[in-house]
């Protein structure tokens, strides 16, 4: 069904078109950048690793990245109210500017997840502030079309980030992707004056910036105690760890749901199918963190070159785009509930393939057969990630809960990455034999988490 046959799904030409374009342009962008750099790191990591060293720290360049994200996203209704939407942006970008320029001069791996850490609160901002445009600037009917352009978003930064980040490897000049991210910040600065209004906080509201601290404080050191779960020699360690992550976990949700500011709606505690659709995306999200191991294991196993690895890396993001370009048509109900439902199974027999094939010292045949498995695993996230935000958008019981449930979406999709990401770490540092050992491992454990998955999208469109 085209858009023009399904008017109550919108358009793309009206969402892209003079009324909306200015806001579109600077969502898109702000994804965008926040989604390169994210990816860009995935190619960079094994040469940065030979150069300053921290293998073991691997993992937690992508969580420390993340739970900064998840903390600073929190602020975007605070800061788009008392600052705007134009000062907002340029803070956002002057930070991210700044912990990528930190990036770039490290000298240890320490000093690297300090600059991580710094570019995630910029980039926090920057991702959150992509959804709050959706819900506060679009109406309902584009929710599914802008949402489907800002998964896109990171599916183009997952297919430049990587090979960008892959050719600077290549080149052995890893340091000056990150300069060039401080470039393209600057020119994104110069252009957010020409897109934005200058619109000013109202000098008469006084209302205090609402952040739920104790959630997020619960959820940020549960996702490090998981991404910690990967150093420690000896099981029993590890198994400690991950035991002390799933119960800050728990705590959370007690929290949370009696909290006054709160990270989640209202209604994602109640009966009902919300908090189902937020365990989906969430499932989802954390499974696409193979991807950042794909490059190293695509050179150690393979003997590809890094700029060939990082293209390797691209097919998971390509699925993952065209999947979503597609699914964002469907417009029968019924066609749009199964393609949900089945989502977290499509990503499991990409993943299972992938594990299957694993082999030292493969050649191109197996090469392009995890391509092949990267792109379904992609394709399975892709093709339910615009439907289950437009629902998430529009699935709480108040209104008033909206800009909440939006930002959710953002919070749940960073934070599962992060505990994706650590997960990866904690499977990979457990098997790693210098083989083929924990590429098997790590892509057999996430399908299994995949289809995991499979209960909370059944639950999700049970009662739609």
């Amino acid at each position: 069904m085209t858009a023009s046959e399904n008017p109550a799904a919108g358009s793309w030409r009206e969402l892209f078109g003079p009324r909306y374009g200015r806001a579109v342009a600077v969502l898109a962008g702000g994804v965008a950048l926040y989604a390169t750099n994210e990816f860009l790191v995935v190619s960079l990591l094994p040469s940065t690793v030979a150069d300053i060293g921290g293998a073991r720290l691997y993992a937690w360049v992508t969580s420390v990245y993340l739970v900064a994200s998840v903390a600073a996203a929190t602020t975007v209704g605070g800061l788009l109210r008392r600052f705007g939407p134009r000062n907002a942006y340029l803070g956002a970008l002057t930070v991210f500017a700044a912990g990528s320029a930190a990036c770039a001069l490290a000298p240890t791996m320490e000093l690297l997840l300090a600059g991580r850490a710094v570019q995630g609160v910029g980039g926090g901002v920057l991702a959150g502030l992509g959804y709050a445009v959706i819900n506060a600037a679009l109406p309902p009917h584009l929710w599914t079309r802008a949402s489907a352009l800002v998964s896109t978003m990171w599916g183009v930064g997952s297919l430049t980030g990587p090979a960008t980040g892959g050719l600077f490897a290549q080149l052995e000049l890893w340091r000056w992707a990150f300069w060039t991210l401080v470039a393209f910040t600057a020119v994104m600065a110069v252009s957010v004056p020409l897109a934005l209004p200058v619109r000013t906080a109202d000098p008469e509201d006084s209302e205090p910036m609402r952040v739920p601290v104790w959630s997020l404080l619960l959820l940020g050191v549960a996702a490090l105690v998981v991404s910690t779960a990967g150093l420690p020699r000896q099981w029993w360690g590890t198994a400690a760890l991950l035991a002390a992550g799933v119960g800050l976990l728990a705590v959370f949700v007690v929290v949370d749901r009696r909290a006054t500011v709160a990270v989640l709606p209202p209604t994602a505690y109640r009966p009902g199918p919300l908090k189902w659709m937020y365990a989906t995306l969430g499932l989802l999200m954390a499974v696409t963190m193979v991807d950042m191991y794909v490059p190293l294991f695509g050179q150690r196993l393979a003997g590809l070159a890094p700029l060939a690895a990082g293209f390797l890396a691209i097919t998971l993001s390509a699925g993952w785009t065209g999947g979503e370009l597609v699914s964002a048509s469907a417009g029968r109900p019924a066609l749009v509930r199964r393609i949900v439902a089945t989502a977290p199974a499509v990503m499991a027999v990409g993943l299972g393939l992938a594990a299957l094939t694993q082999r030292a010292d493969a050649g191109l045949g197996l090469v392009v057969v995890w391509a092949v498995a990267f792109t379904v695993t992609g394709v399975g996230i892709g093709i339910a990630w615009p439907h289950l935000s437009a629902w998430v958008m529009g699935g709480v019981d108040d209104p008033e809960e909206g800009g909440t449930a939006a930002a959710a979406i953002n919070t749940v999709q960073l934070i599962c990455g992060a505990f994706g990401a650590g997960l990866a770490g904690v499977v990979v540092n457990l098997t790693d034999d210098g083989g083929a050992a924990p590429a098997r491992a790590m892509f057999g454990v996430f399908a299994v988490l995949a289809l995991a998955g499979l209960f909370a999208s059944v639950r999700s469109v049970a009662r739609r």
